[in-house]
This record gives structure tokens, sequence and C-alpha cells, in this order.
């Protein structure tokens, strides 16, 4: 009796001995089979046939409760991170965590032991179960996260409740309104729906927590101020029937300093630097024309620049009116000098001696400087001949503006503003920067504050 009694309970010690040497042969390189020892054999089982069970006559072509109900699908969305924002493309990236819940009465199924109220499933299991269609209808391209292992999870509650969640890096459309830029702010859509279950076969619900965000110091906004964003639901009609459309608004606030050193800041320094001509001598015809001609060269070359980051967008932006203007004051500037020079050298051409000769032959049938009325008007007829060269060169003198000294005789003459033209440059020395700076009041108080 000792004996026998001796026997069984060496086999016993040796059973456990051979269990515990096939454990710590991979105690070191997998910490899944420790996890293992620590897991009764009946849960591992249990779980295993739960499984079977469900999946053995289980359609993943059908939705649940088809012909019954519609299938409610409880959505939420976790933001990773925003960026860059493409204005050219009119697009946006964004990388998200897509989650959605829903529940299969199918999948239903009694544990044997209440610490399994949920299983947690391998990504291989996606595909052996029915899933919703969604689509993201404005996106351009998407590619879900494949690196170490795919970015998915799967969890069957014992209620039939699943949950689903997928990683994601989205470029979606976003159009852009450019009035204003690059004082723009835009509000970017994310919208999905179902591709083919209309609403009275799927409904898309946003769940408590819809839409979470991370730290926003890891997103690559860039230009671009993260605002807040709003969630809506709204109906699609189309041909093929009613759809819920799902839509998240994501607010954006570009930045302005990137545009300022680039763009703004050089357009005022090189308006500035045209003004200098006002204070260079009339004569200096070199250095006022290479003056004139490097700013507007240098104007065209910040337009042409500034329009780079620009789609060819057919209306005009904020940005294209600054620099517009801009160019107008440097090219006035210019022209200020070729009128100036024109009408100075031209007074002080002496008149052909032909033209000359045929109106002093004239004057002299005539009596010494009679005064003759017209209407209101007296005038000399000699002098008014030789005015007709002196005062507008061949012209006569109808316009508003009269620039010379002679245009001041005569009563014919009254009512007209005489602009002396030696003191043009004076003029513009106060005109152009005052029309400057009162541009640049009203443009930035309309686009900053309107």
């Amino acid at each position: 009796m000792t004996a026998k009694f001796a026997l069984v309970a060496l086999a016993l010690l040796q059973g456990v001995r051979c269990d515990l040497l096939d454990y710590g042969d991979y105690e070191d390189g997998h910490d899944t089979t420790v996890n293992q020892m620590l897991v009764p054999r009946s849960h591992q089982e249990d779980a295993t046939i739960v499984l079977n069970n469900l999946l053995k006559e289980y359609d993943k072509t059908l939705r649940p409760d088809i012909g019954v109900k519609p299938t409610v699908i409880d959505v939420g969305i976790y933001v990773n991170s925003i960026g860059p924002v493409s204005s050219i493309d009119m697009e946006y990236q964004i990388d998200i965590i897509f989650a959605q819940s829903w529940v299969d009465t199918r999948l239903r199924y009694n544990s044997s032991s209440t610490t399994m109220p949920t299983l947690t499933l391998n990504s291989n299991m996606v595909g052996l179960i029915w899933l919703p269609d969604t689509i993201f209808r404005n996106s351009k391209n998407a590619d879900s996260h494949w690196i170490t292992t795919p970015n998915q999870l799967l969890r069957i509650r014992n209620n039939g409740t699943i949950l689903y969640t997928l990683r994601m890096t989205i470029n979606a459309e976003c159009q852009l309104q450019l009035h204003n830029f690059p004082m723009d702010e835009h509000s970017c859509p994310l919208v999905f729906s179902s591709y083919g279950y209309p609403r009275d076969e799927i409904i898309y619900k946003w769940n408590r927590n819809s839409v979470a965000t991370s730290d926003q110091k890891y997103w690559r906004l860039y230009q671009f101020d993260f605002m807040g964003l709003r969630n809506t639901t709204d109906m699609l009609t189309t041909t093929a029937g009613e759809y819920v459309l799902m839509t998240v608004y994501f607010d954006l606030s570009r930045r302005m300093g990137y545009f300022t050193i680039q763009t703004y800041i050089p357009c005022i320094l090189t308006v500035v630097l045209s003004w200098v001509s006002f204070w260079i001598k009339s004569d200096a015809t070199p250095a006022r024309t290479a003056l004139g001609i490097t700013t507007v060269l240098t104007m065209t070359t910040l337009s042409t620049v500034a329009r780079n980051s620009l789609p060819r967008v057919s209306y005009v932006t904020a940005l294209d009116l600054f620099v517009t203007v801009c160019f107008l004051f440097v090219f006035a500037a210019m022209i200020e000098y070729a009128m100036l020079n024109y009408y100075f050298y031209s007074i002080r051409r002496p008149p052909p001696k032909t033209r000359r000769k045929a109106y002093s032959s004239f004057t002299m049938t005539l009596p010494p400087r009679p005064m003759m009325p017209m209407g209101n008007s007296l005038f000399w007829n000699d002098y008014e001949d030789n005015c007709l060269y002196e005062c507008l060169d061949g012209k006569d003198c109808t316009s508003f503006f009269c620039c010379y000294e002679e245009c001041k005789e005569g009563g014919w003459r009254r009512g007209r503003v005489h602009v002396n033209i030696r003191e043009l440059d004076s003029y513009s020395r106060v005109f152009f920067p005052t029309s400057f700076l009162l541009f640049n009041i009203v443009y930035w108080v309309s686009y900053l504050y309107l």
C-alpha cells in the first residue's frame, strides 16, 4: 500500500515538473506564454467555443436586423493631428481614429465566466463579420495604418454590441474662399455616410463624446490657427435614395506673419522708395529714371511671388488689391517725373520761326492791341495768337488745368486752376504719402475689423 502511494506521488511530481519545464523554455522570449499560465485553460476554451458558435451560421453579407428595422451606427472621431493645409490644391490632411459601434443580435452570447463580458479580437477577425460601408465623401485619398500591425480594433460584448475602430490618414477637399486672403478664415469639412445603405436601412448618430482632439502642439497647421470644431447631421437626397450625411467642420484662421514679412513689408518699402525721386533734382534724368524703373520692376517681382501661394482663382483677393495699389503708386511716381520733364522742356523750347512770321504778318494788318469783347471776356488778338504755342504747344486752351504762367493771363482763362509745373515735385511730396496712408487705413480696417 505504501509503495503504491509512493508511485502515484512520484507520477504527479513528474507531471508538474514537465509542465514547468515546458513553460520555462519560452519564458525569456514570449511574455504571452507567461500570461497564459495565469489564465485558466477553461476560459480560453470557452472563448474559442463562443466564437465558433457565433460564426458557425453567421452571414457577413447581411446587415443586422435586415427587414426588421434600420441598423443604428454610433460614430465618434478622435483627431490625432490636422495639417498641413494646401491653399493651392484646396485640401487638408487629417489623421484620425474613426470609431463605429452598432448592435448585431446574431453575435450575442452567454459567457460561462463573468470575467468575459467582452471579447477583444485580432484584426484578422474583422473580415469575418458584417461591417458598415462607411465612406468619406470629400476625401481625395485615404490610407490605413498597417505598421507594425493593422491599426484596427474589434470588440464584441455579450449583448451583441460591436465596437470597430480604425486609424487612417485622409486628404480631404476643402473649398477655400480666398477673397480675404491672407486674412481669411475657413471651415474645412470632413463628410462621411453610407455608400449603399439609405436612411431606411442605416442611421448614423453621434455618440456622447462624438469628436475629441489630441494635443494641438503636435499638429502641422503652420500658416493656420485651430479655432474649434462642430459636427452636424444632414440628409443627402440622390437618385439611389436618401442618405444620412455626417459632417465635422474644423474652423481654421490663417496667420499673417509669413505674408507680412514676404509681401506686405517689401511692398510698402518699395512704394516709399519710389518717393525718393521727388527730392531729386528735375534735371537729374538718369537718376530719377533708373529709380523709377527699378521700383516698377521690383513691384512686378513681388506681385508674381505673392501669386505663387494662391491657386489661379478668377476673383481679386485682399493681397492682390494691396499689391496692385502699391504698383499703381510706384508707376504714378514714375509718370509724375515724365510729366515734369515733358512740360519743363516744352516751355523752354523756342517756337518755330515760320509760325512766328505768319502770325506777325497777320498782326501788322491790325491796329495795335485792339480789345474785342467776347461775351463777358476780353482778350488781345496778337497775345492770343502767340499764346497758342507758348501755352499748350499748338493746342487750344480748353482744358481745366493751365500749367504755364501765360495761362493765367486773359479773362477767357478765368475759372481754370493754375498749376505751377515747377512745383509738381513739392505737390507730390505731400499728395503721395497722404494718399498711401489713407489707403492703408481703409484697407486694414476693412479687412481686419469689418
